[in-house]
């Protein structure tokens, strides 16, 4: 099923997140939003270098409507991890498949299951369970920037979506993607103090970064192109899941009863989500 794409792109996501972690130490939030970009855009002309592929669209607008709003995502999500604690900025960001599937209703008029809502509700619940969050009152700003980041990544994987219906190839979808995050990228980065040098750690993580993200963005956009819409965005909460496995493995974090509890309820909401997913055609 090619939703299940999803679960490739979540462990990308999770390695991607690991060489965050790792290159924290060494540059600003600034400068690693704008080397994912810059490096996923430069793995990328090199393949249609390679592979002789043109870059002319029709469909320009579309390109730029997602573009934009997952740059703009990007940039609320790093803000609001300034802002709040991580666990809480991750948790509101992940309410973009709750956004996604209003969008669906609202924008396209699509029927959704409602098993669909409670699949997504529980995977929300779980990544809550599992990451406890919480803010203090005078921090609503923050707490709005991480909605906004879910609601402008809603908005990002419809745009997609619709790309994909449009037949524009995934790796097109990627590379215009890539080049917006990294022109806007680029003057954050550069107003950052200090402008941090690279050393030969440095650049394996900001590899990591820019590569796992460019292979992520390739596999989360074959999921939304050939795969139940609501499914995928489903399955996208497995990425916490990734990371905490990671955190395990890299870090010797303990988890408690708790969070694998929480983490059964995100795989139970991705398997509630993916047996609804042989629903007739139109009910995403």
């Amino acid at each position: 099923m090619q939703s299940l794409w999803m679960i490739a792109a979540s462990v990308l996501f999770a390695c991607m997140g690991v060489c965050v972690k790792l290159g924290a130490s060494l540059f600003s939030a600034a400068e690693l939003v704008f080397y994912r970009g810059f490096v996923a855009l430069a793995l990328l002309w090199g393949y249609v270098l390679a592979k002789r592929l043109t870059l002319a669209t029709p469909h320009w607008r579309s390109h730029l409507r997602r573009g934009l709003s997952g740059f703009v995502s990007l940039v609320m999500y790093f803000y609001a991890i300034s802002e709040l604690p991580l666990a809480t900025a991750v948790a509101l960001n992940y309410t973009s498949p709750l956004f996604l599937a209003v969008i669906l209703v609202v924008w396209s008029g699509e029927r959704v299951r409602p098993v669909l809502f409670l699949a997504m509700a529980i995977g929300l619940a779980g990544v809550a369970l599992l990451l406890r969050p919480s803010f203090a009152s005078e921090q609503w700003l923050g707490a709005l920037a991480a909605l906004a980041s879910g609601a402008g990544a809603g908005i990002a994987f419809y745009n997609v979506r619709q790309l994909g219906r449009l037949g524009e190839p995934e790796w097109r979808v990627v590379f215009y993607f890539s080049l917006i995050s990294a022109l806007g990228g680029l003057p954050w980065a550069l107003a950052s103090d200090p402008f941090h040098s690279i050393s030969g750690t440095g650049v394996l993580l900001i590899f990591g970064v820019g590569g796992f993200g460019a292979l992520a963005q390739l596999a989360l956009t074959r999921a939304y192109k050939h795969g139940k819409t609501l499914v995928s965005a489903s399955l996208a909460y497995s990425t916490v899941v990734f990371s905490s496995l990671f955190g395990i493995w890299i870090w010797d974090e303990v988890l408690p009863l708790s969070s694998w509890l929480a983490i059964g309820l995100i795989v139970a909401s991705g398997l509630l989500a993916t047996v609804q997913s042989r629903a007739p055609a139109g009910q995403d």
